[in-house]
């Protein structure tokens, strides 16, 4: 890999250009974050925030990368998907958030 493949903040796992990979707001946009500043994941680490935690839930405790990493679930899933190649993807398991 070469330096200038990004690395998902959220797991540490490089972000090669094949793997899936999207944004995401640290504050929600629906909740204040439009413009706000944003980070670049792997799909399935976004996933799981998005499984995780509600949009007031993200924009109230969970808007740095810091506190997301702190959560039990995400934690645990880190742990887990930091084991994978780079370019791994799978359905995120589990039941999805409340609304």
């Amino acid at each position: 890999m070469t330096r200038d493949v990004p690395i998902c903040p959220l797991c540490g796992r490089p972000i090669p250009p094949e793997a899936q990979q999207s944004l995401h707001h640290l504050t929600p946009k629906l909740r204040g974050g439009k413009g706000g500043p944003t980070v670049l994941l792997h799909q399935i680490c976004h996933n799981e925030i998005h499984a995780t935690l509600t949009e007031a839930e993200l924009a109230r405790d969970y808007n740095t990368i810091a506190a997301l990493r702190a959560h039990p679930r995400i934690a645990k899933f880190t742990a887990w998907v930091a084991k994978r190649p780079p370019g791994f993807h799978s359905k995120t398991p589990g039941p999805r958030r409340r609304r």
